[in-house]
């Protein structure tokens, strides 16, 4: 870019103080500053966007690529199902002719029919013995339940 160097800077410093004048050179400069500073932000802004859409090119040539390698790996395996699907059928038919009928059994049923359900160990005579609750009751159903009655 520009050298600038110390003798250059004093020099143009020198200038504009004879040119623009005391009262105005920090207004100026001000100026200056923000524009330097709004024209680093383009620059820096538009090398951002050149190099999101270079990333952009390089992803998109990776997709490609994939997916070339997906469709040759898909075509692979479906040519070497078919192969495989012949040999299965010429195997397993020459196997069954050699094999004897295994007996086909009906499905286990178990004797309980709630036989998922846990049953307490307590006996439900015990517990209406003592009073010990075997059903559970709702908030509203205790309320109701328990609450003295009015005689009207």
């Amino acid at each position: 870019m520009i050298d600038l160097g110390i003798e250059k800077m004093m020099v143009i410093s020198v200038v504009a103080l004879i040119v623009i004048g005391p009262e105005k050179l920090p207004r100026v400069a001000r100026t200056v500053g923000t524009l330097l500073g709004k024209a680093q932000r383009y620059v820096a802004d538009v090398k951002a966007e050149v190099n999101r859409s270079m990333d952009l090119e390089e992803l998109k040539k990776m997709k490609e690529t994939v997916e070339t390698a997906a469709r040759d790996v898909e075509g692979s395996i479906h040519s070497g199902a078919a192969d495989f699907e012949k040999q299965w059928s010429e195997a397993t038919s020459t196997a069954q002719a050699a094999l004897p009928e295994v007996p086909v059994y009906p499905e286990y049923k178990h004797p309980k029919k709630k036989w998922r359900i846990k049953q307490g160990a307590t006996p439900t005579w015990y517990k209406a013995r003592n009073g010990i609750r075997t059903k559970a009751l709702s908030g509203a159903a205790r309320v109701a339940r328990y609450r003295p009655h009015k005689f009207n």
